[in-house]
Formats: structure tokens, C-alpha cells, sequence
């Protein structure tokens, strides 16, 4: 099991930087919020999001496949940083209505290798639980 882990964080990763698409399945979100002072509030509970969400990158873009459809266009790969805890591949994105945000795709090493999907802007956060 250990080993089909490995495998399949290494095909995640690896599928960036080969130009393929890539398809995840959530199964919740939470969100937070700055406050007026500027600093970052509590993250919600987090509630059913069975969506799907596209990393295409032949055509720099990300689709989050819910009711309201999400299209962002990526504006530049970083480099995956691997941590001993996580390891995480960060994009940098203009979504359909202009605005500039930072998506992470984040494998939680220490948690069975559980990957999360991040939607940062200046004033909101959204995270998906993504399941295989």
C-alpha cells in the first residue's frame, strides 16, 4: 500500500512538469476570511464538496468543477518544494474575473500522504479535501 502511495504522489508530481492533465476529486471545503484588522480569522467546518477539479496543463489552466465553474489560468509553475512533513506544487493563477490568487496542490506526508488543493487570495483561503 506504502508503495502505491509513493507511486502515486510521484505520478501527481511528475504529471506538472510533463504537460498532462490532471484530475482530482474533493470530498469537502473550508474557507477563512481576513478580519477588518487585517489578520486572518478561523477556518469554517468544513462541508460536502463533491466536485471535480482539472489541472490542465497543456492549456495553463485549472477548472474547479462547481456550481458556480472556477477557470483559472496559470501564470507561472513554482517549483515543488518538498518538506519533511509536506510537499507542495504552487501556481500562480488569474481567475475568470481578473483577480491574481496562489493555488497549492499540498500532500500531507505525515497524514497517509493526504492531498489538499488551495485557492489563496489577498482576502480569502479555500481548501479542498481532495480523495483518491
Amino acid at each position: 500500500m506504502k508503495q502505491l502511495l509513493i507511486l502515486f504522489s510521484f505520478l501527481i508530481f511528475s504529471s506538472f512538469s510533463f504537460g498532462q492533465t490532471l484530475k482530482l476529486k474533493t470530498s469537502s471545503v473550508s474557507f477563512v476570511e481576513k478580519t477588518e484588522k487585517g489578520k486572518w480569522g478561523e477556518w469554517s467546518d468544513f462541508v460536502a464538496a463533491d466536485l471535480l477539479i482539472t489541472i490542465d496543463a497543456k492549456k495553463d489552466r485549472i477548472v474547479v468543477n462547481s456550481p458556480v465553474i472556477q477557470v483559472f489560468t496559470i501564470k507561472s509553475y513554482g517549483e515543488k518544494i518538498e518538506t519533511e512533513t509536506d510537499k507542495t506544487v504552487p501556481f500562480e493563477c488569474v481567475d475568470n474575473n481578473g483577480s491574481n490568487c496562489t493555488i497549492f496542490v499540498i500532500t500531507r506526508k505525515k497524514e497517509g500522504n493526504r492531498m489538499q488543493f488551495y485557492i489563496n487570495y489577498s482576502e480569502v483561503k479555500f481548501v479542498y479535501n481532495i480523495y483518491n
